[in-house]
């Protein structure tokens, strides 16, 4: 049974252990990269495709005579067509909740770094405040406990829940976002701790999303939006770059109309030098290169969780099936 892994280098830093999923075929084939010239030929002999996110459309299947299943790995499925897939028989099986502890500790570092100032200080030393200083400590910048303060949560499935269950465990207040957030004919119907996005970005002191990109988020949050916020929250984005206006955002980071904001995504991955974003160098963002999913536990997770898939199809028993 041919088997091919396209993208192993977008999961695996020669730090993970592969002995479970090469044991679910006798004839692996595992690719660090394929570009799009390539996969055709990759996959034309292949019963079992596994991507993160190579896209394998209409042609790629068409070409796959012997495909019987394709194993995405990660949640997303948007890579591969599931209407072709499902109208060929091919089962499309995806990845879940692998990363969710990892994402919800990226949240709080980078929360707890902004609203404690880490960056400032860390210059700080850098520079010789501290060791010039006439005190025992350096109290040149803010720091702020999360106790006590708003988190508006927007998206609410396994990562909202769980970011969550930690904000309470900080003491935090945690507030959701209504499914209608834009509809303004649900201004008044807060139910549930649910509150539309407008009074919802009035009230909190932390804003963390956490939805899908779809035409219904991209820019989200945009001008409008951030306006809306107090010029003391922050603003988390570990979900998708497109929610967030990219320029909205950097406008309002210049103007000091928020406190801070930590970001692991970008509308353009790998983005370019000429994104808004890196055109900042301000203490008060943070940006890390989408590695919030990604510890090595989440990482070796996902990928048993590919073989388990594997497993499961051909025990006539499959799980975490899209199509």
């Amino acid at each position: 049974m041919r088997a091919v892994f396209l993208d192993k280098l977008s999961l695996d830093k020669n730090d993970l252990d592969f002995s479970r999923l090469a044991a679910t075929s006798d004839d692996w084939e595992f690719y660090q990269t394929t570009s799009k010239n390539e996969v055709a030929m990759r996959t034309e002999d292949a019963e079992i495709i596994v991507s993160n996110k190579v896209v394998l459309d209409k042609a790629v299947i068409e070409n796959a005579k012997n495909l019987k299943l394709i194993c995405v790995a990660a949640t997303g499925t948007n890579n591969v067509d599931l209407d072709y897939a499902k109208a060929k028989g091919i089962t499309v099986c995806n990845v879940r909740a692998y990363g969710t502890q990892s994402v919800v500790q990226h949240v709080f570092t980078l929360l707890l770094m902004l609203s404690r100032n880490i960056p400032q200080y860390q210059a700080a030393i850098k520079r010789g405040d501290w060791q010039r200083s006439k005190e025992f400590c350096l109290l040149d910048y803010p720091i702020e406990d999360l106790t006590g303060k708003i988190i508006g949560i927007v998206g609410y499935g396994e990562l909202g829940q769980a970011v969550a269950k930690m904000a309470e465990a900080f003491g935090m207040e945690v507030r959701i976002a209504s499914h209608t957030a834009k509809n303004e004919q649900d201004e008044n119907n807060i139910q549930a701790n649910r509150f539309p996005l407008k009074q919802l970005l009035r009230d909190v002191d932390v804003l963390t999303l956490h939805c899908p990109l779809t035409e219904q988020t991209k820019n989200l949050i945009g001008e409008t939006e951030l306006r809306l916020m107090k010029s003391s929250a922050y603003l988390v984005n570990m979900a998708r770059g497109g929610i967030v206006n990219e320029y909205a955002l950097k406008d309002a980071l210049l103007q000091n109309r928020l406190a801070g904001a930590a970001i692991d995504v970008l509308e353009t991955e790998p983005p370019q030098e000429s994104s808004p974003l890196f055109e900042l160098d301000l203490p008060q963002l943070i940006i890390t290169p989408h590695i919030a999913w990604a510890s090595r536990t989440a990482r070796q997770t996902l990928l048993n969780q590919v073989a388990v898939n594997i497993e499961k199809y051909f025990s006539g028993l499959p799980q975490n099936v899209v199509v």
